[in-house]
């Protein structure tokens, strides 16, 4: 059988891990938005979409970070830290987590997820 510390120990790296990547993805997805932002405000005359663009890219890096974040917190109340008090918590951070991740869909795509897109529209 395998040790109840060493599974636990495991399970708090692994979270830590994933944690880590969410971070990453944040961070690195920001500055790669930047970066691409700026080649294309250099290159680009149409400004406004540019910046329209970047704020989609970060908003994109943003959730997928949100993701990672959310799997953490749930693998760590439920392999690791199995009390009542914690998983309200756990509820508490994935409601808020989930309202981010949902305003930010909103502001990316500029409609809620139940409205049609505009290219989705019928033709007349």
């Amino acid at each position: 059988m395998i040790d109840e510390g060493f599974f636990n120990a495991l399970l708090h790296w692994t979270t830590r891990s994933i944690e880590v990547a969410g971070i990453a993805a944040i961070v690195l997805g920001i500055l790669l938005a930047t970066a691409r932002f700026g080649l294309r405000h250099i290159l680009d005359s149409q400004r406004e979409m540019t910046f329209q663009r970047y704020r989609g890219d970060v908003g994109r890096s943003i959730l997928l970070g949100l993701e990672f974040l959310v799997a953490a917190d749930i693998i760590n109340t439920v392999a690791i830290d199995p009390t009542l008090e914690s998983l309200a918590v756990l509820a508490g951070i994935v409601l808020i987590r989930t309202f981010l991740s949902f305003a930010l869909e909103v502001e990316i795509e500029g409609r809620f997820p139940w409205q049609a897109r505009p290219d989705d529209q019928p033709r007349r």
